[in-house]
């Protein structure tokens, strides 16, 4: 997938506001993933360039963190906590469930491109586990049941908006 010359202006503003700052490769790569919601594999030369860094080094950064994302995520992105609060009250068995009935890994989309699956370290519901996210809208204490009426809720809104 080539980089199109709105991601590339993009990539370049990022780069010109922070490129001279100390440590900048970790907030570039989070400014282009919230403006272009992935880090194009095309953007990875420009940004090494920038910072006088290999394409190695940073391909190796974009990829060794689980936030960031080379391709763009689906419609709708589910992340499911995997904290141990939440593993100890059933998050492992959610996360089971939520591949199966989104037919796709974890870090996977599914076929129709709806849904992301992401899993999550930490939520901040502790007290709720197991807890899950969809768009960031937190969801406490979700079974699959409730997993499961979660998803149809939200392909509903996919429908509508159609």
């Amino acid at each position: 997938m080539e980089i199109t010359s709105t991601a590339t202006a993009a990539v370049r503003a990022v780069l010109a506001r922070r490129m001279d700052e100390p440590g900048a490769l970790l907030p570039i790569l989070h400014d282009v993933q919230d403006m272009l919601g992935h880090v194009p594999p095309d953007a990875v030369p420009e940004i090494a360039e920038a910072l006088n860094l290999s394409r190695a080094e940073v391909h190796g950064v974009v990829t060794y963190y689980h936030h960031f994302r080379s391709e763009p995520a689906g419609r709708h992105v589910v992340r499911i906590c995997r904290a141990e609060a939440c593993q100890a009250m059933g998050a492992d068995d959610l996360l089971a469930h939520a591949r199966q009935r989104l037919g796709c890994a974890a870090h996977g989309t599914s076929k129709d491109g709806a849904f992301t699956l992401e899993p999550a370290f930490c939520l901040g519901l502790c007290a709720s586990s197991p807890a899950m996210a969809i768009d960031d809208e937190p969801h406490a204490r979700v079974t699959p049941e409730a997993f499961d009426a979660l998803i149809h809720e939200t392909q509903g809104l996919l429908e509508a908006k159609r």
